[in-house]
């Protein structure tokens, strides 16, 4: 299967949100509350992802498709840790039935490299303490972990996240 990676503009509002709520309901059954993954709104998102993408200065974000529509997205811009030079992948989600075919390495390398065009130099990504699967698919992209940390979840609910570091963010560019 070959793959489109592209920025995402308005019009593709809708299909973020259906690949968002769908690879927040594979990927996070068992480690956030099934009735919060069961009211999560593709219309919200869509509002949501039209709102973000029209406003400037808001990042990058970049979307990869198929020949059947949208698979996955990333999001990226100044890290909220506010350390200069850091940026932030705040979001990276390829449906399941895209995984393991390089699309997350890929969408990765690509934010990476439109947020060091922005001048960023250090890249930086949270995940889920107990999402084994994405830490290692982290670990395995040279990213360093940091300890664990408390963060409010969906719902108020306490939650453990590990953020990745790249201290250098051609790391991930090359």
């Amino acid at each position: 299967m070959s793959y489109v990676v592209f920025p995402a503009g308005p019009t593709d509002a809708e299909e973020l949100a259906r690949v968002h709520v769908t690879s927040w309901r594979e990927t996070y059954r068992g480690l956030l509350a099934d009735a919060f993954l069961a009211r999560m709104s593709e219309p919200g998102f869509t509002r949501r992802f039209r709102r973000q993408l029209t406003e400037p200065g808001k990042g990058v974000t970049l979307a990869a498709a198929d020949r059947y529509g949208l698979v996955g997205y990333a999001q990226g811009s100044t890290s909220g840790r506010g350390l200069a030079g850091e940026a932030e992948i705040q979001t990276l989600y390829v449906l399941r039935t895209a995984q393991g075919h390089g699309l997350g390495k890929r969408l990765m390398a690509q934010t990476a490299r439109a947020l060091a065009a922005e001048g960023a130099t250090s890249l930086m990504i949270s995940v889920l303490r107990d999402n084994i699967r994405a830490r290692g698919f982290y670990e395995h992209l040279g990213g360093e972990p940091e300890a664990a940390r408390r963060e409010p979840g969906p719902g108020g609910r306490l939650l453990y996240e590990v953020a990745y570091h790249w201290r250098d963010i051609g790391d991930l560019t090359a």
